[in-house]
């Protein structure tokens, strides 16, 4: 790592619940992947500082044939990705939130947060 130009990448077990990601710093992007998507969406979304915390832009490898009302990308609201600073047991870093397509439990999600 570069002082001031922190990278981060790694994995986690998604749980369907809140993970909060420690990583040493309070990134300025992250981008979410979900790679074992049993619905083969293969869900990403990416948030940067200045969005509202749990928000994000989502997109999924579909194609909208207009018969089944998904939406490729999407901006959401709610089950993004948050800031997160830290406890006493943990240091700073993001939240990977709730949302069904990237976080459901037992499904590998890989990230990439930068300072």
């Amino acid at each position: 790592m570069f002082p001031g130009n922190q990278i981060a990448v790694g994995s986690s077990a998604g749980t369907g619940a809140a993970i909060n990601v420690s990583i040493g710093f309070s990134p300025r992007y992250v981008k979410v992947y979900n790679n074992n998507d049993a619905g083969a969406l293969f869900s990403t979304v990416e948030w940067w500082e200045g969005m509202a915390a749990a928000s994000a832009f989502k997109t999924k490898s579909i194609v909208d044939n207009g018969a089944t009302a998904l939406k490729s990308s999407e901006k959401i609201t709610a089950g993004g990705i948050s800031q997160y600073a830290g406890s006493t047991t943990a240091s700073a870093g993001f939240t990977i939130g709730a949302d069904a397509d990237i976080n459901a439990s037992g499904e590998t999600v890989y990230y990439i947060a930068v300072r």
